[in-house]
């Protein structure tokens, strides 16, 4: 299933020493976006021994521990913020546990930190996730990490037409305008991100935004902290690109791609 030798592989594992030797989280919260809860609330997954949800994939194999508590807490930030909220109980889908296993190997680089997985919202509205995120932000002072799960560029319907990684219009001039929305400065990066979703490659770059969503939670939990974007690979109707808000001195947020097949 993993192209070890794919460049976003390698970047994924740079990332997960950084995560597992520098930042150091008591616990991981990460939102995917393989989970879209129903109606206008937010579903926590409070189940502390998680399966894997396969989807379409083999089976495989990530040993990972959730935490009643963190999702507890997660539970109160969101009701204290006005959002619906239920906990539930639920695995691990491939957002989470297939790039989870690039950039945390469980043999040469483990977690070893509980992982709790939140849902997005059912919308596709910009502001209603950077909300959210805002609303979980409280967690980054107690050294719980906060990590969204996406792609930059996301266009499964156009991979027949690029055979090779020759990136597509699209994937250069979204990727950039992703760029230029995240690192804008705080007071200013709520609205430019949302007008991304009015662009005319918008919906070439993402025929439904739920890949894009998890980054809005991301820019809305860093609050003040800066914006950066690591590295990008645009690659046909793909782009790889990884962020992080805020330097490595505690905890920070990132939005990375996944290795898919």
């Amino acid at each position: 299933m993993y192209e070890v030798n794919h460049p976003a592989y390698k970047k994924l594992q740079e990332i997960g020493k950084e995560v597992t030797s520098q930042v150091k989280p008591k616990a991981v919260v990460v939102f995917s976006a393989h989970w879209q809860a129903e109606g206008q609330k937010i579903q926590v997954n409070t189940m502390e021994h998680t399966d894997l949800i396969y989807e379409h994939y083999y089976k495989e194999k990530y040993p990972n521990l959730g935490s009643k508590e963190i999702a507890e807490k997660v539970m109160d930030l969101m009701k204290a913020n006005a959002i619906e909220v239920e906990g539930v109980d639920r695995g691990l889908d491939h957002g989470v546990w297939a790039s989870f296993k690039c950039a945390f190997d469980p043999e040469e680089n483990p977690l070893n930190v509980p992982i709790v997985q939140v849902s997005l919202f059912s919308s596709e509205d910009p502001y209603q996730h950077y909300r959210l995120g805002q609303a979980v932000a409280a967690l980054r002072s107690e050294n719980i990490q906060i990590i969204v799960s996406g792609m930059a560029v996301h266009n499964l319907r156009d991979l027949r037409f690029t055979r090779n990684s020759t990136p597509m219009p699209y994937t250069i001039s979204f990727d950039e305008a992703l760029k230029d929305a995240v690192t804008t400065p705080y007071a200013e990066r709520q609205e430019k991100m949302a007008k991304l979703l009015k662009r005319p490659d918008a919906r070439q770059a993402h025929p439904t935004f739920d890949h894009l969503l998890p980054m809005y939670v991301g820019a809305g939990a860093a609050g003040e902290d800066k914006g950066k974007r690591l590295w990008t690979l645009k690659e046909g109707s793909m782009s790889w690109a990884q962020y992080r808000f805020g330097e490595i001195k505690g905890n920070w947020e990132e939005f990375d791609g996944q290795i898919q097949k």
